[in-house]
């Protein structure tokens, strides 16, 4: 799964502060081996560039985690352990969610972070792991289009939509949908002014050269190739 006048913004390496004592939105995306790494950098670019938000990747224990193609990795700043109580959290998905979804820690936490944040979310397959920290039963919820089905085995409405927001859940479909959750989740917790100003600095302005980015438009037996890219 797969220059500029403006500061780059960095993440957070400190341990997040009780949320009674944070004065802005602590943002934590968790890591594992073999996630997609735009799954993770898309909703991140988005949310790090929004004022009053330090985004913090957090892993099983601090360092760096490669992505499903083994070539670039990104480095946790903290573990689980140190971030019991974001204000946001946003899984991201890739081959390793099956692997992700038997890590009773990653797992747990999701769970126990859930019960005290403001939204949680997900991209592509990371709503697997919300379904295994059981936070979509009776829930609209979206993944992947080659996965779609399966959200019904988590107790969820599985929803062939870009982006579903049920409550203070929020799950994109497949890969690039992170940046439109991103830009949805802002609009809800800063305005739609700053996701607007947001979506501007980054030039979010999709145009792609083939109208084959969804499963409704793509032309036969593009997606049985398509998911072979996947592995």
């Amino acid at each position: 799964m797969n220059p500029s006048p403006t500061p780059s913004p960095q993440p957070s390496g400190r341990p997040a502060e009780p949320a009674a004592q944070r004065s802005g939105l602590q943002v934590v995306i968790p890591l594992y081996p073999r996630f997609t790494a735009l799954d993770a950098v898309g909703p991140y670019t988005v949310l790090a560039f929004a004022p009053g938000c330090t985004v913090t990747f957090a892993a099983a224990g601090p360092g760096p985690v490669a992505d499903d193609r083994g070539s670039l990795a990104l480095t946790a700043a903290a573990s689980y352990a140190d971030l019991p109580d974001p204000d946001v959290i946003v899984v991201p998905g890739g081959p390793g969610t099956a692997e992700a979804m038997a890590d009773e820690a990653l797992v747990g936490w999701i769970a126990r972070a859930h019960e005290r944040t403001r939204w949680t979310a997900s991209v592509c397959s990371g709503s697997f792991l919300l379904g295994a920290a059981g936070l979509l039963k009776g829930r609209r919820a979206t993944t992947h289009w080659g996965w779609l089905e399966h959200l019904a085995g988590f107790g969820a409405e599985p929803v062939s939509e870009r982006v579903v927001v049920d409550g203070r859940i929020v799950t994109a479909a497949g890969v690039s949908s992170g940046i439109d959750m991103a830009l949805t989740l802002l609009a809800r917790m800063s305005g739609e002014e700053t996701a607007r100003a947001v979506q501007l600095a980054i030039e979010y302005d999709p145009d792609p050269p083939f109208d084959s980015g969804s499963a409704r438009t793509a032309p036969a037996g593009l997606a049985e190739k398509a998911m072979s890219l996947i592995g």
